[in-house]
C-alpha cells in the first residue's frame, strides 16, 4: 500500500487533469486556501502556512503542467491550413539545384 499522501496527490493530479471536473478542483482549492478552517490552522506560526503552501505548489504545478501540455498540442492554422507542431515530423521533396 502507497504512503496517504502519495494517494491523496496521484487522486488530485487524476481529478485535475479530467476536463469535467477540472474548474471544481480550481475553484475547491481556492476556497480551501481562502476558509478559515485548514488541516493546520494559519494562527499557529509556520506550520500553519505549509499546507496552505503545499496546495497552492500543488495547484500552480498541475495548471502550468496541463496549459503546457495544451500549447504542444494545439495545432495552428495559417490560411485555411494546419500547420503541424513542434513535435511532429515534416515531410519536404527536395530538388538539386544545378
Amino acid at each position: 500500500m502507497a504512503f496517504p499522501l502519495q494517494n491523496l496527490y496521484d487522486w488530485y493530479r487524476d481529478v485535475i487533469r479530467n476536463p469535467k471536473y477540472r474548474w471544481w478542483i480550481v475553484l475547491g482549492t481556492a476556497a480551501y486556501i481562502l476558509m478559515p478552517f485548514d488541516i493546520l490552522p494559519d494562527f499557529i506560526p509556520i506550520i500553519g502556512q505549509i499546507d496552505d503552501a503545499v496546495i497552492i505548489t500543488l495547484l500552480f504545478t498541475e495548471v502550468s503542467q496541463i496549459l503546457i501540455d495544451r500549447v504542444k498540442t494545439k495545432k495552428k492554422t495559417v490560411d485555411g491550413e494546419q500547420v503541424a507542431s513542434v513535435d511532429m515530423p515534416v515531410d519536404v521533396q527536395a530538388v538539386s539545384i544545378d
